[in-house]
């Protein structure tokens, strides 16, 4: 559960910020439905740039702001269909686009999640704490930013080795950054430096450890979760149905939207996606991998592990080779080639690395269940481009521009070519040996209680208590609004 039992004296000291900055935050409803909110704060909202240190950003925290930088609003959900001439699967694969968070990614919701929920309770206390985010990179990103717009000090934790542009909008925007040995499989370390700052500085610091922060699950299952329904309020067709969610396990979080969609769906299969180099779900976590933002090696205590029906690997070679296929001319000009529309091909920069390998792991879903193309697969671009270039930068000067015989042998290999192997379905034993690996991380190494491990297990109303904590969440957002107005 999230603990939001008050304490009162660090909850008037985050009042009086508020106050003072001007904040007012918003619910978890409003950022479901920001079309809902006052036409006078809309207005206020779309004179702010998308990723302005402003605290009105806060509402755009949300699957809805306009496609655009500047003077945006907010509009419909952003997402974005994948052809067949894309896929190579009949199916329809339909993914939601992060690119238009503040930030550029859709972890900006998670740490609000995990943060809000503190700030109003005065579980953190804004004017004596700072907030610390360990990440393999936009969570700590996010966290940073939400950070800045409600006047908290942030340390950004992540490995040495992510991309540079984490490091470069970073340095801009967190009061401190740590480095942690290694890449996106070094999860580990940066629990360990976490550990590390507690014993050096005891409660000047507070954790706030999306692997383990309900708040991240929490606000995806209602956030992502209704974006994901709005979605299939739109395009779901009399004589389709909804066959599978697909989502990177990362830190697990955007599988919550999963669970909220086989609510409404109870039919609908939830797969997780992982990397084939490091293949935790399916062998017990070992190697390096390069699909930066989903972790490995260990299983998040926040994973509701007896939803997730499927278990897929997808190679680091499918992703990054068809991330020049969908970036580079002479990949875009095969894709023209092969039927993909000026339209789909214009927003292929939409999807990052990670966003590419749900691509690959939704169409390996596909095929593996031999869908049709009366079958819908929903999945999440939880970033963009916008992120990577210097990754691709890399590649190109590896192994030189992309040839038009390249592009061919590409979307050979890994589109028509694309095989169902190193996935899984979960049988119960299966669920059960994946659930219990979280031992080992989070009971033997983080100090977690092994009773709550047996609960998430056994009792069916664990995750739906969860669940049922934003209601109560967003009165005390209300609340706590209402006094910093008060004392105005």
């Amino acid at each position: 559960m999230i603990d939001i039992a008050v304490k009162h004296e660090a909850r008037a000291r985050n009042i009086e910020v508020c106050r003072r900055r001007g904040i007012v935050l918003p619910t978890l409803e409003q950022q479901k439905y920001p079309e809902r909110l006052d036409p006078q704060l809309r207005r206020r909202i779309a004179a702010v740039g998308l990723w302005d240190l402003d605290p009105l950003n806060l509402f755009r925290i949300t699957w809805k702001n306009e496609p655009v930088a500047e003077g945006s609003g907010f509009g419909g959900v952003n997402y974005l269909e994948l052809p067949s001439e894309l896929t190579g699967v009949p199916a329809r694969i339909v993914a939601l686009v992060g690119r238009w968070f503040p930030t550029g990614a859709h972890k900006v919701g998670a740490t609000y999640g995990c943060l809000v929920p503190a700030l109003v309770s005065g579980n953190f206390d804004s004017t004596r704490q700072k907030a610390v985010w360990p990440s393999t990179g936009n969570y700590c990103r996010g966290g940073a930013y939400n950070a800045a717009l409600l006047g908290c000090e942030s340390v950004a934790i992540l490995p040495e080795g992510m991309s540079r542009e984490r490091f470069e909008w970073l340095r801009q925007v967190a009061g401190e950054i740590i480095a942690t040995a290694g890449t996106e499989s070094n999860v580990k370390e940066i629990f360990d430096a976490c550990n590390a700052l507690v014993a050096d500085r005891g409660e000047e610091v507070v954790i706030f450890n999306q692997f383990s922060e309900f708040g991240n699950y929490l606000w995806h299952y209602h956030v992502t979760g209704e974006a994901l329904l709005e979605i299939l309020n739109a395009e779901l067709r009399t004589g389709q149905e909804l066959a599978g969610y697909v989502a990177a396990t990362g830190s697990s979080g955007t599988l919550a939207g999963g669970d909220r969609l086989k609510d409404a769906y109870p039919g609908l299969k939830i797969a997780a996606a992982e990397a084939l180099q490091c293949p935790t779900l399916l062998e017990n976590g070992y190697g390096e991998h390069r699909i930066e933002g989903i972790g490995d090696k260990h299983i998040p205590w926040i994973h509701n592990v007896r939803n997730t029906d499927l278990a897929i690997a997808v190679d680091d070679n499918d992703a990054m080779q068809l991330l020049r296929l969908y970036n580079e001319p002479a990949g875009r000009r095969h894709l023209a080639e092969r039927g993909v529309s000026p339209r789909v091909i214009e927003q292929l920069d939409a999807a990052g690395i990670s966003g590419v390998g749900n691509i690959v792991a939704a169409a390996k879903m596909a095929r593996y269940y031999e869908l049709a193309e009366t079958d819908m697969i929903l999945t999440v671009l939880t970033d963009s481009m916008d992120l990577y270039t210097s990754r691709l930068d890399e590649v190109r000067g590896r192994h030189g521009e992309l040839s038009g015989s390249d592009a061919e042998r590409i979307a050979y290999r890994h589109i028509d070519g694309l095989h169902t192997d190193s996935m899984i379905e979960t049988t119960y034993r299966e669920r059960r040996r994946i659930h219990n690996l979280k031992y080992y991380t989070w009971v033997e190494q983080q100090g977690m209680d092994s009773a709550e491990l047996t609960e998430q297990w056994y009792n069916k109303r664990y995750w739906r208590a969860i669940q049922e904590q934003a209601a109560g969440i967003d009165a005390m957002i209300r609340q706590f609004n209402a006094e910093v107005a008060g004392g105005r």
